[in-house]
């Protein structure tokens, strides 16, 4: 597997592209501390598209959007450094983002069916931060161009400097800079309630758990009419008819993974009295424990409910008492298996994932979240399809003993799911 991946990734070039209109040099970006307890992990979104978003490829007419855009970005192009008390922040002396172009062997379409998670990162890239940072590019940008004319733009950066919505909106917002559209969700630079910034909220400097336990991943597309189905099959009408398409998938992987207890991660930018705006350039989720016993024999219809009940529970209160337990804690995903909401990512019956489109036509086929440095019970990331309504896309990363029996179990199977990314020949 190792030479495979390397055989199909090739780094071609790399450059930096810096902000067309340099920021004050003295300007800071600091931490909140659920920044800080979010230091283990990296994160790693993946657009894909069947054909180059960008017409005809030229690198100049890309960048010169981008560079427009992280005007707005300074963090983006800063770089991280101590301040004189020892705190890391973020100087914004418009450093530049680092761009990798890069081929893949194969066409989009085998690569789906093909490639599984870990090679996946390869459309990413990645460099541990150096002692001395000054020089080091926190966010990267990788172009993947398939043979045959599909693109994948992987963009990542350590957790502790932004989440996957962030990351989802600014690559939106530079598809937006690319057709000269206005900027629909802005970066928001506003500061976090006083009760999630106390620097008692989080214990960053936890030491975080050991994770050797070997992983396997796999995606599984659920379509409109599939969910509809599983309401029918398992009865969630009759037991539960408020059941959301996050509680029903949610509840239906947790029963065949078969665990007591699970740490729920959700969004909280809409859930605050003032909510935040989409734009909230940061980290703004929720880690909270949620124990049932004997998930299997209750059903789905019931975890389902109990799901609902435990997210609509979420307040600031609550919200600050489950950041204390998790960030002492050293890991924020994955010491219990981890179930990730990204619901609030569809607004007006649309994701917004899927309406980064650079020129008319032209949407994303698949969008991936990975976390790096996630602890051995896994994840399950709901998330939002290609196609509207409620059909679901559920990304899973699992021990490989696991994942074996998950990608065989006929409860999921009968729902007809498209498997990719599992490492399928």
């Amino acid at each position: 597997m190792v030479n495979a991946r390397e055989n199909r990734v090739e780094i071609k070039s790399m450059l930096t592209t810096v902000s067309s209109k340099p920021s004050a040099s003295d300007r800071v970006h600091t931490f909140t501390a659920l920044d800080s307890a979010m230091s283990p992990h990296t994160v790693h979104v993946v657009f894909y598209y069947a054909r180059s978003p960008f017409g005809s490829f030229d690198l100049d007419s890309v960048r010169i959007p981008l560079s427009e855009l992280l005007c707005l970005y300074p963090p983006v192009v800063g770089r991280v450094t101590k301040n004189p008390d020892g705190i890391w922040e973020v100087k914004c002396n418009d450093a530049g983002l680092r761009i990798l172009r890069a081929k893949v062997c194969v066409g989009i379409d085998e690569w789906l069916r093909s490639a599984d998670g870990h090679e996946e990162t390869d459309l990413t890239a990645w460099e541990e931060m150096p002692e001395d940072p000054t020089t080091w590019s926190p966010f990267r940008l990788q172009i993947n161009e398939f043979e045959g004319g599909g693109v994948a733009l992987g963009l990542s950066c350590p957790h502790r400097q932004a989440d996957p919505t962030t990351l989802t909106i600014l690559l939106k917002s530079w598809t937006e800079a690319q057709r000269r559209q206005c900027i629909v969700h802005p970066p928001s630079f506003s500061i976090l309630p006083l009760d999630l910034t106390d620097i008692n909220a989080v214990k960053p400097n936890a030491k975080p758990i050991s994770t050797k336990t070997a992983t396997a991943t796999a995606t599984f597309r659920f379509s409109d009419s599939a969910f509809k189905r599983c309401l029918q099959v398992y009865s969630i009408d009759g037991i539960f008819p408020q059941a959301s398409p996050f509680d029903v998938f949610a509840a239906l992987f947790w029963t065949r993974v078969a665990r007591d207890r699970v740490s729920i991660c959700v969004d909280f930018r809409r859930l605050l009295p003032d909510p935040l705006p989409y734009g909230f350039f940061g980290n703004a989720l929720s880690f909270s424990s949620l124990e049932i016993s004997d998930t299997v024999d209750k059903g789905i219809g019931h975890v389902a409910r109990l799901i609902n009940e435990h997210v609509a529970s979420l307040d600031v209160e609550k919200i600050r008492f489950d950041l204390n337990r998790a960030g002492s804690q050293g890991l924020m995903y994955g010491r219990d298996l981890t179930i990730v909401n990204m619901e609030h990512l569809i607004v007006e019956g649309e994701p917004l994932m899927y309406k980064a489109v650079f020129e008319d036509g032209v949407r994303p086929e698949h969008v991936s979240y990975r976390i790096g440095n996630h602890g051995g019970e896994g994840m399950i990331t709901v998330m939002p399809s290609p196609e509207k309504g409620f059909g679901r896309t559920v990304a899973v990363s699992l021990p490989e003993v696991e994942m074996a029996k998950l990608l065989s179990d006929q409860e999921i199977l009968r729902l007809e799911p498209k498997i990719i990314l599992s490492g399928g020949k």
